[in-house]
């Protein structure tokens, strides 16, 4: 049975989800993004696909951080349509 809970969390962590990243272009060149539904998700790069591509890699190592944090039996999982 744990075998099974662990495959279905790892469904949901690799299901296609969409974020929104607010960049802000620096003075110095290059770009901050910040996602703004996960807040602890902020990266830099030099090129907007450099920041694309480290925005995608912050925004899973946070959801997997998330996940291992929140125990099975102390949270809810809620969907709004759009």
């Amino acid at each position: 049975m744990g075998n099974l809970k662990n495959k279905a969390r790892h469904m949901r962590i690799m299901e296609s989800r969409k974020f929104t990243i607010q960049v802000i272009k620096s003075s110095e060149g290059g770009y901050t993004g910040r996602c703004i539904e996960l807040l602890a998700a902020i990266s830099e790069g030099d090129t907007m696909e450099q920041l694309e591509t480290n925005m995608k890699e912050v925004v899973q190592l946070v959801l997997e951080s998330i996940e291992e944090k929140t125990k099975p039996d102390k949270k809810i999982v809620i969907e709004i349509p759009n």
